[in-house]
């Protein structure tokens, strides 16, 4: 059974997760005030609808269904979030993602009932910051402020050499959870396989021995 979520705002970051999650495979119903915003993305989501997201009668416009969660993208109307926030809790909506606009906007939608708390603008700042002085690293995504994902390069020391020879878990304290070369990706490696030039490695681990690869 498909997953169902709403998205309430639909700037930039909204409308990206509001199509993101429909290429996933989810249902989306994505809301906006703003009619240029909906037809933008109408024809990308299950269900687009003009609406205030602030308006207490919005979870009744949605009707009945059983969404698995929600994202409130609209940063910079704190009280139009906070509203949005208390009808998904009365809904019965079990996860609730907010956009904040700074720490005083997210401790308020954490005390009213959010999940969780995202600031994009700041969060892919820094992965562009990492990115641009690792310059071998085709991604970093962090998972906590002290663990991330990272997709690199074979370090040119690996080249020709195998996961079993090099023992990565413990001489270097990550893993290799996959590794992409071309189109295809392999989630299980072989630990027998040598490592070629042009392989991407997907490597899970601490800040610091990710840094120190």
């Amino acid at each position: 059974m498909k997953k169902q979520f709403v998205v309430l705002g639909l700037g930039s970051f909204g409308a990206s997760v509001a199509v993101a999650l429909q290429q996933l495979g989810c249902d989306v119903v994505a809301v906006d005030q703003d009619m240029e915003r909906i037809e933008d993305v109408a024809d990308k989501v299950t269900y687009a609808m003009q609406a205030d997201i602030g308006n207490p009668e919005l979870f009744e416009a949605l009707g009945s269904k059983s969404f698995d969660g929600i994202v409130v993208a609209s940063s910079e109307n704190l009280e139009g979030s906070i509203m949005a926030v208390l009808g998904a809790k009365e809904a019965g909506i079990p996860y609730i993602l907010c956009k904040a606009h700074n720490k005083r906007y997210a401790e308020v939608l954490r005390k009213v009932g959010a999940d969780a708390v995202v600031f994009p603008e700041k969060e892919m700042g820094r992965r562009i910051a990492k990115n641009l002085v690792s310059a071998n690293l085709a991604d970093w995504i962090e998972l906590s402020p002290d663990y991330s994902v990272v997709e690199a390069a074979v370090p040119q020391k690996w080249i020709g050499r195998t996961l079993k020879e090099l023992d990565v878990r413990r001489t270097y304290e990550v893993n290799v959870v996959g590794i992409k070369e071309g189109e295809r990706v392999e989630i299980t490696p072989d630990p027998e396989l040598p490592l070629g030039r042009g392989m991407i490695l997907m490597l899970v681990g601490s800040n610091e021995a990710l840094k120190r690869i």
